[in-house]
């Protein structure tokens, strides 16, 4: 077992002790956090997405914050604000939420387009300035948003262009009948996140950085991915297709998962397993699909299906 696969592994049978029955929404939240990218979870309130967030922060033993997102939310809430001192006589900068190994945004579409805008701006650049002095953040960094699909009273959607800021969208849904079963024992006495420990080291992460980029992508899947990006920007059911940095961000994503996998190499399962969740949130359905009832999710199925793909993997391995 390679570093990184046994690094991920321990992360992930940690946070299987608080979060039960998702196993597979825990990759790949780590596949995000491997790739240093940010995650939009969108889901119903209940379901588990904040203690899914402190249990990945815990577990490497990173600092972890939540910010609730209202609409009168400034940017100033979140980067940090200089205030004067007057017994020195100068201003001194007092930090913010956002200097933190991961936030979680709760409710992110509650905020202002102002406030938006900042904090993608951050998450971006990874920096901030603040009367015109520059802050970096803190490494590893990562900002686990959330909204609510349903309740949409009092919200300032997020539009496309900072949708594509977010490296995945992903749903962690209601728990099956045994896993469901199981919470109310595991629940009973004491919350487990309050007693779990650290089982890996965030810092770690910039170390695997360069291995990842050296897990091989063959060149029938690099032209794979182009095709599926491009087959989108033309699908007469979609008024906005995948963007150019969609197309890395599935490359870089299908790298990271091989490597969670053990493997050295990138297989065609790879990237059509996170298609869905890196395309979906960047896609605009047109007003007639929207009429007819088509969702993006479908489209980008058929769209998966329809790309032809010859891939060998003897070369790959080779």
């Amino acid at each position: 077992m390679n570093t990184i696969q046994s690094y991920t592994q321990s992360i992930i049978d940690n946070i299987e002790t608080v979060i039960i029955g998702k196993r597979t929404v825990i990759e790949h939240l780590l596949v995000a956090m491997l790739c240093e990218g940010h995650v939009l979870l969108e889901d119903v309130p209940g379901v588990g997405k904040t203690m899914l967030a402190r249990a990945l922060a815990r577990s490497q033993d990173g600092s972890f914050k939540r910010l609730q997102c209202t609409p009168d939310l400034l940017p100033n809430d979140i980067s940090g604000v200089s205030i004067y001192n007057q017994h020195s006589g100068t201003f001194e900068f007092h930090q913010g939420p956002i200097f933190v190994n991961v936030l979680l945004v709760d409710e992110i579409n509650r905020a202002t387009p102002r406030t938006q805008s900042a904090l993608l701006e951050a998450m971006q650049e990874r920096q901030i300035s603040v009367d015109g002095v520059t802050y970096a953040l803190p490494r590893p960094f990562m900002v686990i948003a959330t909204q609510n699909p349903i309740e949409y009273e009092g919200t300032f959607p997020l539009p496309e262009a900072q949708l594509d800021r977010f490296l995945m969208r992903i749903s962690v849904g209601y728990p099956d009948r045994e896993a469901e079963t199981a919470l109310l024992t595991h629940l009973q006495y004491t919350h487990p996140i309050e007693t779990l420990q650290p089982v890996a080291e965030g810092a770690l992460l910039e170390t695997f950085r360069a291995e990842i980029d050296q897990v091989h992508v063959d060149d029938t899947l690099r032209a794979y991915l182009v095709a599926l990006s491009r087959a989108t920007r033309q699908h007469h059911e979609l008024a906005l297709g995948a963007s150019p940095r969609a197309t890395v961000a599935l490359f870089k994503a299908s790298q990271a998962l091989a490597a969670m996998h053990g493997r050295s190499y990138v297989l065609p399962d790879d990237i059509q397993r996170l298609a869905p969740l890196v395309l979906t949130h960047r896609l605009l359905p047109s007003p007639d699909a929207v009429l007819r009832g088509r969702s993006t999710a479908a489209i980008l199925e058929e769209t998966v299906r329809s790309v032809p793909l010859e891939f060998d993997l003897d070369l790959a391995q080779g």
